[in-house]
């Protein structure tokens, strides 16, 4: 069975206006060669077993079959 894991990336930006920003190349290009200041936290990883894996994929609205994994998280053949 393939292993799973969960990792929490916090993004701290500074700025002197409220950031608006659409999608993740956005936030990157306001705090490397924008007006804002930031500061990236890659957390630790963490493994999950299949089933906390399908919760978390259905959670971000992506479906399980991303990893050949059911709703209950078992593995699709």
């Amino acid at each position: 069975m393939s292993k799973f894991y969960r990792t929490i990336v916090t993004v701290e930006v500074l700025s002197e206006q409220p950031l608006k920003v659409d999608d993740l190349d956005d936030l990157h290009h306001a705090i490397t060669t924008g007006d804002c200041s930031g500061k990236v936290d890659f957390g630790n990883s963490e493994e999950v077993d299949g089933p906390t894996m399908a919760k978390l994929l259905m959670a971000q609205g992506s479906d399980p079959e991303f990893f050949q994994l059911d709703e209950h998280g078992n593995p699709v053949e």
